[in-house]
C-alpha cells in the first residue's frame, strides 16, 4: 500500500504486486442520485470531494471487529455514510480514510466504489487529511464525514454545503445542541448572534463556563482545500494523545484571519456516533423505526414496529401486512396484498403479489411466485424457487428446487436439488436423496406427478408426465409416464404370531 500522501491505487493485482492495493473509483452505484446545486453529473459550480474518517479502532466498543464495519440497519456503519455521501458528489470524488484493519474495511466496502487512502499510522483526525493531501488537493472543497455516524443524511450535508458556499468560509462546522453535551467538544462563536466561530474546545480542556455551551461540535465539516492545505502544518500534537486534531484547525484558520462559521442542525441525532455498544443499539433502533415508518408512509401496515428488524434496503409494496416480531433482511423484495405472519425470518428474498407466509417461516435467497403459500415453519434455503398459487407447508425444507405452478409440499419433507413441474402433489414425509457422499445430483418431477407419502427418491432419478410413486416406496430408477412405481417390500402377515408372543412370555 501507498503508506501517506496521496489515494491507494486500483485492486488489479499484478504478478508479484503487493496485497495493499486498493480499489479506484468505479461508476456511481444505481442508488446515487444527486442533491441540487452540485450533485453528481454537473459540470458546473466548485469542484468538490467527500472525504470519511474511516481509520478509527473504536476502542469502547471492545471488539475485534474494526469500528466502522459495526452494522446498524443491516449495514456497515461506513456504508451508511458512503449512501448519503453519494447523493453530493459523484462516487468518484469520494475517499474513505482508513487505517485500522484497512483491507477489512476495503474488502467489506469496496462494492461501493469509492476510493480508499490509507493512513498506515493513526495520529489523528488532522494528520488523516495530511494523509489525503495528495488526494485532494485537484478540488476546490473537501467534505469531510464521520466514518462512524451512519444516521446523516444527504439533505443535512447538503445544506451544510451550501452554507459553506454561501459563507464563502474557509471552514464550516456542523454543530448540535445537546441536552446532554459531555464528551462532546463544544462551540465557542465570535458572539451568540453571529455564524463565525473562534474555536472549539474539548470538554477536558473546557473552563467551568464553557461546559455550560450545549452547542457541540459533531466532526462534520467543509473546508476550502487551499486555506485547509495552507494551514494544517501549524496543528500541533501538545495534547494528552500526542495526536493532530483537526478540531483544532478552527481556532488556527481563525487567527489565520480566515473566516470560520457554523451551521446548526435541527436534529441532533443525525450527527451522534456509535462508539459503544449501548449507542450502537440506539441507532439501530432509530433506524429501523423510521424504515417502519417510511413503508407505512407508502402503504405498508407494519402492526407493532419497534418488535420488527426491517434492514435499510427492504422494498415492499403496498397493502402488504407485515406482523409483529418479524425479520425482513438483506434485499429482501416484497410484491403487494402479502401477509407475513409472526416470527418468520426472511433474508434475500423476492416474493410477489399475494403471498402469504405463514409462521415461523426461515427463507434466504428463495423466490416465491405470487399467489403462494408457505408455512407455517417451512425453511427455504438459496436456489428455491417456488411457483405460482404452489403450497409449501409445515416442516418443509428446500434447497436448489423448483416447484411449479399450483405444485404441494404441505408436510414434513425434504426437497434439494430438484426440478418439480406443475400439478405435483408430494405427499408427507418424502425425500430427494441428493447427496451420494462426494456429489449432488438432480431428481426431476414432471407436471402432475403424485408422489406418495414416506417416498425416497435417489437420485440422478426422473419420474414422468403423470406418474404415481406408491407411498414408502424407494426409487431408484427412472418411472415412466403414467406410470405406477411401487418401491418396498411385500407385506407379510403371520396371523396369531403376536398372541402366542405374548403367551410364551408369561410362562
Amino acid at each position: 500500500m501507498l503508506q501517506a500522501r496521496g489515494i491507494l491505487r486500483p485492486m488489479r493485482k499484478s504478478k508479484g504486486s503487493s496485497s495493499g492495493s486498493a480499489v479506484s473509483a468505479a461508476s456511481s452505484p444505481k442508488w446515487a442520485a444527486s442533491l441540487s446545486p452540485y450533485g453528481p453529473g454537473t459540470t458546473s459550480g466548485p469542484r468538490l470531494a467527500v472525504a470519511i474518517m474511516a481509520a478509527g479502532k473504536g476502542t469502547r466498543l471492545k471488539s475485534q471487529i474494526p469500528k466502522v464495519l459495526h452494522e446498524v440497519g443491516g449495514k456497515p456503519l461506513l456504508e451508511h455514510v458512503i449512501r448519503a455521501a453519494v447523493r453530493i458528489v459523484p462516487v468518484k470524488d469520494v475517499y474513505a480514510i482508513i487505517g485500522h484493519e484497512a483491507e477489512r474495511v476495503r474488502a467489506a466496502t469496496e462494492h461501493t466504489g469509492v476510493n480508499f487512502v490509507l493512513q498506515s499510522e493513526q495520529r489523528g483526525t488532522g494528520h488523516a487529511l495530511m494523509v489525503a493531501r495528495e488526494a485532494l488537493a485537484g478540488y476546490d472543497h473537501v467534505i469531510v464525514l464521520s466514518g462512524d455516524a451512519p444516521l446523516i443524511t444527504p439533505e443535512t450535508i447538503g445544506h451544510l454545503r451550501n452554507f459553506h458556499l454561501e459563507e464563502q468560509a474557509a471552514m464550516t462546522l456542523l454543530t448540535a445542541d445537546l441536552d446532554d453535551p459531555r464528551r462532546y467538544g463544544r462551540v465557542l462563536r465570535k458572539n451568540q448572534r453571529s455564524a463565525e466561530v473562534q474555536a472549539i474546545v474539548e470538554e477536558r480542556a473546557a473552563s467551568s463556563t464553557q461546559k455550560k455551551i450545549r452547542e457541540i461540535n459533531s466532526g462534520f465539516y467543509v473546508f476550502a482545500v487551499k486555506e485547509l492545505y495552507d494551514n494544517i502544518e501549524r496543528l500541533s500534537t501538545a495534547n494528552a494523545h500526542r495526536e493532530y486534531y483537526l478540531t483544532d484547525m478552527a481556532e488556527v484558520l481563525y487567527k489565520a484571519q480566515q473566516r470560520v462559521v457554523a451551521f446548526k442542525t435541527a436534529d441532533a441525532s443525525e450527527v451522534l456516533g456509535g462508539n459503544t455498544r449501548e449507542e450502537l443499539a440506539d441507532i439501530d433502533e432509530k433506524m429501523r423505526l423510521s424504515k417502519c415508518r417510511q413503508l407505512m408512509a407508502d402503504g405498508v401496515t407494519v402492526f407493532y414496529p419497534a418488535t420488527c428488524v426491517i434492514d435499510a434496503d427492504v422494498e415492499i409494496e403496498p397493502d402488504t401486512v407485515i406482523e409483529p416480531y418479524v425479520q425482513l433482511l438483506g434485499k429482501t423484495r416484497i410484491g403487494g396484498l402479502c401477509r407475513i405472519r409472526s416470527y418468520c425470518v426472511i433474508r434475500d428474498a423476492e416474493i410477489e403479489d399475494g403471498v402469504s407466509v405463514l409462521p415461523g417461516c426461515v427463507m434466504d435467497g428463495a423466490r416465491i411466485g405470487s399467489g403462494a403459500v408457505v408455512g407455517p415453519y417451512s425453511r427455504l434455503r438459496p436456489g428455491t424457487e417456488i411457483g405460482e398459487g404452489a403450497h409449501v407447508g409445515n416442516f418443509v425444507e428446500t434447497k436448489k428446487i423448483k416447484l411449479g405452478k399450483g405444485s404441494k409440499a404441505n408436510h414434513l419433507t425434504y426437497l434439494g436439488d430438484a426440478e418439480i413441474g406443475a400439478g405435483v402433489n408430494i405427499g408427507a414425509g418424502t425425500i430427494t436423496c441428493n447427496y451420494d457422499g462426494v456429489h449432488k445430483h438432480k431428481t426431476v418431477i414432471e407436471d402432475g406427478v403424485f408422489i406418495g407419502s414416506d417416498s425416497t427418491l435417489v437420485a440422478p432419478v426422473r419420474v414422468g408426465k403423470g406418474a404415481y410413486v406408491g407411498a414408502a416406496s424407494c426409487i431408484t430408477e427412472d418411472v415412466p409416464e403414467d406410470a405406477l412405481a411401487v418401491g418396498r417390500a411385500r407385506q407379510v402377515v403371520k396371523e396369531g404370531w403376536a398372541g402366542e408372543k405374548r403367551a410364551a412370555r408369561k410362562k
